[in-house]
Parts: structure tokens; C-alpha cells; sequence
């Protein structure tokens, strides 16, 4: 749910307008100052402003170039009197996105804080892309399964919040954490991944704590485990829900306590690390099998981030394509000029079982095997090229597009098979799609469908 804030000295106003826009779906805080406003801003994860200019203090104009310093790319609203027209077109010169004009049309408001928000949330994907808070270039996607990944990975950066991923294997559960952890004030101390699938019980314990020395055969000096390691950062404990069932116990007293002692020592050690799990195992299921503390599992889902399969977001599938095609032309020193349509179209009606990774292997197998400059149908695997049916997705990609093309192509094609599956009731295809109505209608004005 993406955050709108409200500033205006006057009451009525900020009551009106709150609940305006809480009828919309935002969630909704409201400052009757500039000073109010900056302090707000720099606490929570605001996604529009709406603010009045004339106030007593700082005015709104002031309250523009402080969010200019503060986040360039905050959309900002401003509210103005008939007199003060030329003070809202120097704003626009500012950077302020839009103006109203007071006294206001509800629905000018409507389509201008879904303009700022829709702005916000693909500034958001973008830095996400670019390494801008997740690991560069390669969490891709802008489909809206995505977005709200986007968006909880944004809110719950800054925060100790412990977070369980889910999802099938291949879809990025360790790359989301990673994601997490650079978007937080921690970045610069440790990330500290570990897979408890990949070791056994009696190792595993060793990973996690370290061991002093002598205590057991073998044990010729002391260890560091991945606690010390990530002290101060980040441990991200990958298929939790293969541990046992004694190191789950010792998992929750570190979780409640932040503090441990070493295999082999009777010394606490205290810690102060971010605690970021993933499985792709129901948890629940083996909550209930006896096979996961309840306790634990209750204490890990503080945050819960479920990933979609890559069947499940297949509009993301032309963007992930053109990025393991720039990755692995470059890294094999291929040039790639072109790919033909009934390879997005085998690509987008393929299932996936291995998900992103398997996408990700299938480009680069393609790459090594293609002839030219142009990739065609018969450089695919044979299990691909049984994939004939058209798609959305695959209709609307070309190599030669750019990104920002493609995705508009993708959401307009979209936004009219919303339509034409809800009869064309607007109320309708709005709720089919995650959007409020006014969005909706914004975005048809957009692609010219109104």
C-alpha cells in the first residue's frame, strides 16, 4: 500500500483530503507544517506528497527544495490559490510534479497523487535495477508482483525486522535478501549468507557458532562462526527449514537473547545481527508434520516475502531476457543484434519449472550456440520449442526497443485484456489488476483507451 503525505496548515483541508485518499487505498499521514512534514518524511517510506503552499513558517515552495535535498525524486504536489499560479510554475521548474488548484476538483486530486505514486513506484524498481538498494542489475522485474516485492524490500530495509522468503527454488530468494540488506543502514558492515541444505547437522551447528579449540577431534584451533562474522551486518540463513530440530532450538535463543557460546565453550558471546531467512519448503505444513518449532517459525515470519514463480510474472520475461542477453554477450564476447519474436513467444509460454535460473542458464546456453547476430527459434532447447502459443508478452517485444517502451507496450497490452475480460467495466479490470480506478482511468488516458 504505497504512502501519501498531506501538508496544510488548514484542519479542514487535511481531514478532507485524508479522507479522499484513504477511500483510494493509501495509507495516509498528515503534518499542518513544513517542519512536521521533513520529520515524517524522514522517518517513514513516503511515496507522494501533497502539500499546500502558502503556510505560515516555511511555505510549501521552501518545503519542495528541502525534499529536493533530502530525495530528488520524492513526486511532489502543491496546492494553490488562483493568485499564486506563477508561483506553481516556477514550482513545476523546481520539480514539483503537478499542481492544483485550490479550491479543488476531488478527482484532479485522485489523478495526480496516482501519477506521483505510479512515478514513485517505478523510480523505486528502477534504483532496484541499478543497484540503487539491491544487488546490481539483477533483480529485474516490473510486473506487479514485483513492484510490491519492490516496495516491502524498501519499507523493511532500515528496520532489525527479521524477514522469511519463500518460494521455489530458482526464483531469487538470496538475491531479494541481499537486496534487503544493501538497502539498510547496514550496508557497509557484513552479509553472511549460509545454506543449512548444504551441510550436515553436526557441521552446521559449527558454521553457525564456530567451536573452540579441542572441542572436538580435529578441532586443532578456535573458530569464528557466521554469528561473530555478521556482527553488526546481516546473516541470511538459506533453507532454514532443512535444520534440525536441536539447532532450531539454539537458533531461537540467539533470536531472543542476541547471544550464543561456541561449540565447545561456556562463554556468551553477544552479537547484534539481522536475522534474514528463506525456504522453499511450507513451513506451516511442517510446523504441523513436527518437523519446525512453531515457536521459531513464528519468530522468523516477523516479515513474510513470497516470490512468484516466473509462470506467475511472465511480463517480466522480456526484460529478464534483454538482461542475460547484455550480461553474457558480454561475458562470452558475443554481439547480439536481434532476437526473433517466436523466441519471446516459445520463451513466454514455457513453464518453468527451474524459474529464473533456468532462464537464465537457457540465454546463455543460447548464446554459446548461436551462429550470428540474431537469435532464431532453432538455437532454443527442444523442450522450449514445443512452446507455439501466442502471449502478451511475447507480442510485444523487440530487441531493438527500449526498456521504457517495452514496458509500456507490456502494461498497455495488459490493461486492454483487463478490459476486455471485465466487459469493459472499469471497476472491474481496476480490482483485476491491483489499481484503484482513477489509475486505471489514468493509465487508458495514457494509452489513448478512454
Amino acid at each position: 500500500m504505497s504512502t501519501v503525505l498531506v501538508v496544510d496548515d488548514e484542519k479542514n483541508y487535511l481531514v478532507v483530503l485524508e479522507d479522499l485518499l484513504l477511500d483510494e487505498g493509501y495509507d495516509v499521514l498528515t503534518a499542518s507544517s513544513v517542519a512536521e512534514a521533513l520529520q515524517l518524511i524522514r522517518n517513514n517510506a513516503i511515496d507522494t506528497v501533497l502539500s499546500d503552499i502558502k503556510m505560515p513558517g516555511m511555505s510549501g515552495m521552501e518545503l519542495l527544495d528541502k525534499i529536493n535535498e533530502i530525495d530528488a525524486e520524492l513526486p511532489v504536489i502543491l496546492m494553490t490559490a488562483y493568485a499564486q499560479v506563477d508561483q506553481a510554475v516556477s514550482a513545476m521548474k523546481k520539480g514539483a510534479l503537478d499542481h492544483i488548484q485550490k479550491p479543488f476538483n476531488n478527482n484532479d486530486v485522485k489523478r495526480a497523487v496516482a501519477r506521483g505514486v505510479e512515478k514513485r513506484s517505478l523510480v523505486t524498481g528502477r534504483r532496484l535495477l541499478a543497484g540503487d538498494g539491491a544487488n546490481p542489475g539483477e533483480i529485474i522485474g516490473a510486473s506487479e508482483p514485483m513492484r510490491r516485492i519492490f516496495d516491502i524490500i524498501r519499507r523493511v530495509a532500515d528496520t532489525t525486522t527479521t524477514v522469511l522468503i519463500s518460494g521455489e527454488s530458482g526464483t531469487g530468494k538470496e538475491l531479494v535478501a541481499k537486496a534487503i540488506h544493501k538497502a539498510s543502514s547496514r550496508a557497509a558492515m557484513p552479509f553472511v549468507s549460509l545454506n543449512c541444505a548444504a551441510v550436515s547437522e553436526h557441521l552446521l551447528e559449527s558454521e553457525m557458532f564456530g567451536y573452540e579449540k579441542g572441542a572436538f577431534t580435529g578441532a586443532t584451533s578456535m573458530k569464528i562462526g557466521k554469528f561473530e562474522s555478521a556482527d553488526l551486518g546481516a546473516l541470511f540463513l538459506d533453507e532454514v527449514g532443512d535444520m534440525s530440530l536441536n539447532l532450531q532450538s539454539k537458533l531461537l535463543r540467539v533470536l531472543q537473547e542476541q547471544e550464543f557460546q561456541r561449540v565447545g565453550g561456556n562463554k556468551d558471546i553477544k552479537v547484534d545481527v539481522r536475522i534474514i531467512t528463506a525456504t522453499n519448503k511450507n513451513l506451516k505444513e511442517e510446523v504441523a508434520a513436527g518437523r519446525f518449532r512453531g515457536d521459531l517459525f513464528f519468530r522468523l515470519k516477523v516479515v513474510y516475502i513470497e516470490l512468484p514463480p516466473l509462470r506467475e510474472r511472465l511480463s517480466d520475461i522480456p526484460l529478464l531476457t534483454a538482461h542475460f542477453l547484455d550480461k553474457y554477450s558480454i561475458k562470452l564476447n558475443r554481439e547480439i543484434l536481434d532476437v526473433d519474436p517466436d523466441v519471446m513467444t516459445a520463451l513466454s509460454n514455457y513453464s518453468w519449472p527451474g524459474n529464473v535460473r533456468e532462464l537464465e542458464h537457457v540465454i546463455e546456453r543460447t548464446l554459446v550456440l548461436c551462429s550470428g547476430t540474431k537469435i532464431t527459434f532453432r538455437d532454443l532447447p527442444s523442450e522450449l520449442q514445443k512452446s507455439k502459443n501466442d502471449s502478451p508478452a511475447a507480442s510485444v517485444y523487440s530487441g531493438a526497443k527500449s526498456l521504457a517502451d517495452t514496458l509500456e507496450e507490456i502494461e498497455e497490452t495488459i490493461i486492454r485484456d483487463a478490459l476486455k475480460n471485465a466487459g469493459n467495466v472499469q471497476a472491474q479490470a481496476a480490482k483485476s489488476l491491483g489499481l484503484s480506478r482513477s489509475n486505471l482511468q489514468y493509465k487508458m488516458k495514457k494509452y489513448r483507451l478512454l
